[in-house]
C-alpha cells in the first residue's frame, strides 16, 4: 500500500529568519545556509537506504505554503505519490498545488485539517543530493 516513508522536511516562516539561523548555527552548532539546512541520513537496518531531511527557512511573505496561513509546513517522503494521492482522493482530499518534476523528485501540496499544508515528496531513486 502506498505510504509515507519518513519526514522529508520541516519548513518555517520567520520574520526573524537571520536571528533564527544564527541561533541554530551559534547556539545549536548547525551550519546554516540562507534557505536552511540539509540533514543527511542512512538507515541503520538497511545501510544502502539513505536520504536527507530538510530544515527550510522562508520569509513571512512567502506564498509557498498557500493556501495555509500557518508559519510552518511539513514535508513527507512517500514511496508512491500517485498511490497516496489516489487514497487521499477517496477521502475527498485533492491536491492544492502540483509542481513540475524536479531533479530530486515529484512534489504535491495537500491541505490537512486545521489549515496545515502538507508537502508530499516522492524522491527519485538516484537522488542527485547524495549525502
Amino acid at each position: 500500500m502506498p505510504a509515507v516513508t519518513g519526514l522529508g522536511g520541516v519548513f518555517l516562516k520567520s520574520s526573524e529568519d537571520a536571528a533564527l539561523r544564527a541561533f541554530f548555527s551559534q547556539g545549536l552548532g548547525m551550519d546554516m545556509e540562507s534557505w536552511g539546512r540539509v540533514f543527511p541520513w542512512r538507515d541503520r537496518e538497511n545501510p544502502e537506504r539513505k536520504g536527507y531531511t530538510v530544515l527550510g527557512m522562508h520569509s513571512p511573505e512567502s506564498d509557498y505554503f498557500r493556501p495555509s496561513t500557518l508559519p510552518f509546513m511539513l514535508n513527507f517522503r512517500v514511496d508512491d505519490l500517485d498511490g497516496v494521492l489516489a487514497r487521499l482522493a477517496e477521502l475527498g482530499v485533492m491536491p492544492v498545488r502540483t509542481f513540475e518534476p524536479e531533479p530530486n523528485g515529484r512534489f504535491v501540496h495537500v491541505s490537512a485539517p486545521g489549515g496545515l499544508t502538507i508537502e508530499l515528496w516522492e524522491p527519485v531513486v538516484e537522488d542527485p543530493y547524495d549525502p
